[in-house]
């Protein structure tokens, strides 16, 4: 992962010294810089800090960019217009099918809070177009009637979000957007895990089924139907039971064969999981067991082994999560 972050970094410098001579790019081996990791407080890795005007004091973080491209959108969107200003219909289509994903802002009038908003969402999200308008023209040739931003997927809309002047938060909107990089149910794989990890949403819902059984299909699309609703807020990914590669993952979560099919939430701020009380993968269970999590209602899950059947011959008792309150409380 750093090496190939490395080399698109060491592409984007390489492209931006003609366009942009004034951005410097620069790498630094903190295992021998201990007092430059300690300044910029790198705990992870790889870090990307971008230094305005000079100033050492407050840099930007650069998270969750990996491709050269993108490098090249965010710095060029910090260093000026974050989006592009459309004035006709014509324009606003070029801009929607250049890239299999674009952003357009539909306003009544640029003087408003939703503006900067959208604007600084853009500088956050350089995987994807983003374009603007206040043209009564474009806004009527798409049915737009107030503030709104559009994600197009594949020259088609996708998803509507109604902007509320000044009530707005970037991060919301940012999320939101992020997760179109995604499938709408993204299946774990060691290639999709660093784009998973990526999209800035915490609240992760898991389904743990065998991908080749006769019940898979019908199961996937609960899954799928559910989804839409949760959108932004809880991502949807999804298990294959029969994949080697997979097993740590079982092993996390505690998920054996006779369990399957499982859902299981997973919150990463936290790491706090929980369990779907109902066994059934319908619609109905999943769209209960997300809303009751969403509302704070959902009851942690404590993953335990079963009580071993000698647990009590010697001195020492055995004790797992199972008999872990009776024994001792």
């Amino acid at each position: 992962s750093s090496q190939n972050l490395s080399e698109e970094f060491a592409e984007a410098a390489r492209q931006l010294k003609k366009e942009a001579p004034r951005i410097q790019f620069g790498k630094i081996d903190v295992t021998h810089q201990h007092d430059l990791r300690r300044e910029f407080n790198i705990r992870t890795f790889p870090t990307v800090k971008f230094f305005v005007n000079g100033n050492r004091e407050d840099p930007i973080d650069c998270k969750g960019v990996r491709k050269a491209s993108a490098f090249i959108t965010w710095v060029k969107r910090r260093t000026g217009p974050s989006t592009v200003l459309i004035n006709s219909t014509d324009q606003a289509e070029a801009i929607i099918k250049a890239d299999d994903l674009a952003v357009i802002g539909f306003f009544r009038e640029f003087h408003n809070d939703s503006v900067e908003v959208f604007c600084e969402t853009a500088r956050d999200v350089p995987e994807m177009s983003f374009g603007m308008t206040a043209s009564e023209d474009v806004c009527a040739n798409y049915g737009i009637h107030r503030n709104s931003l559009v994600v197009f997927k594949k020259g088609k809309p996708v998803h509507n979000e109604v902007l509320e002047d000044g009530r707005q938060n970037k991060l919301d909107l940012t999320r939101i957007i992020k997760t179109f990089t995604l499938d709408l149910v993204t299946e774990y794989t060691i290639e999709t895990s660093v784009k998973i990890f990526d999209v800035p949403v915490e609240n992760h819902i898991l389904l743990f089924t065998p991908m080749n059984s006769e019940t898979f299909s019908e199961i996937y699309e609960n899954y799928k139907s559910a989804a839409t609703e949760f959108r932004g807020k809880i991502l949807f990914v999804m298990v294959d039971t029969n994949e080697g590669r997979n097993g740590r993952i079982f092993e996390y979560f505690r998920i054996r064969d006779i369990d399957v099919p499982a859902v299981r939430i997973l919150n990463l701020t936290s790491d706090a999981k929980y369990k779907m009380p109902a066994d059934e993968v319908t619609v109905e269970n999943l769209k209960e067991f997300c809303q009751s999590y969403l509302n704070g209602k959902a009851k942690q899950h404590f993953s335990s082994e079963e009580i071993p059947e000698d647990w009590d011959k010697t001195p020492v008792k055995v004790l797992v999560g199972k008999n872990f309150n009776s024994i001792i409380f």
